[in-house]
């Protein structure tokens, strides 16, 4: 797995994916997420790995233990790159998921990479206090998420970048810290509370970063996204 700037196609559709896709002329990481899985079904997954991108399948999971560990048994087979559950599903949750991966890889394949959700990064500490009682800091709760998940043998979490240091000094430097809220200097925060820039994410020890708008929303795609990739460091 590379460690490209991710970027998120959070397109209506099969047709505005592939309208943004032939901007490039390289393999890409991209984010598939519920909206574009949800319209198109695997079939979108077939297609944008036929076109050679690594993908990032952005479903959340968040069920029961044994549900989960099916549902990844089926999401292994279609050959994504990575895959991510809510780390507040608890352990055994997160061991299913696990045990789902490895037993629906196909021999010969590597297993997806699996990462946990701490807290969105629309969450604000006061909304998680307040909505989900949790009577730590934001950054207690997202370091317990983050140990829990190392626990339950996951590759990594999904986390802001300023919780990335923390994270990587308690469960170590191969331990994924994936962030999104990413913006170029300057750039709307939309609907993220805990953003950063690319090389702040860097600085700050993110292990992959995941964009959106700031350049699927750019008038030249290629270029925000050389942008974002030099100041990432890619």
């Amino acid at each position: 797995m590379s460690n490209k700037p991710i970027i998120a196609l959070d397109f209506p559709g099969e047709k505005e994916v592939f309208t943004f896709l032939n901007h490039f002329d390289e393999p890409l990481f991209v984010k598939i997420g519920m909206e574009l899985y949800y319209q198109e079904g695997p079939t979108i997954i077939e297609k944008v790995k036929e076109a050679g991108h690594e993908i990032f399948l952005d479903l959340k999971l968040h069920d029961i233990p044994n549900t989960v560990k099916s549902a990844m048994k089926r999401l292994a087979g279609l050959g994504v790159d990575l895959v991510n559950v809510h780390a507040a599903g608890g352990r055994a949750m997160m061991e299913g998921a696990l045990e789902g991966l490895e037993a629906g890889t196909p021999a010969g394949k590597t297993r997806p990479s699996l990462i946990a959700v701490t807290q969105l990064t629309s969450t604000t500490e006061e909304q998680m206090q307040l909505e989900q009682k949790i009577n730590l800091s934001l950054l207690g709760s997202v370091l317990h998420y983050a140990e829990l998940t190392k626990h339950a043998g996951l590759d990594g979490v999904v986390c802001s970048v300023h919780e990335a240091a923390a994270i990587r000094d308690l469960c170590g430097e191969s331990f994924l810290r994936v962030t999104p809220g990413i913006r170029l200097a300057g750039g709307e925060a939309h609907d993220q509370k805990r953003i950063a820039t690319p090389d702040g994410a860097k600085k700050d020890g993110s292990s992959l970063i995941v964009v959106g708008r700031a350049i699927t929303g750019a008038q030249d795609p290629v270029s925000a996204y050389r942008n974002v990739s030099k100041l990432w460091g890619e």
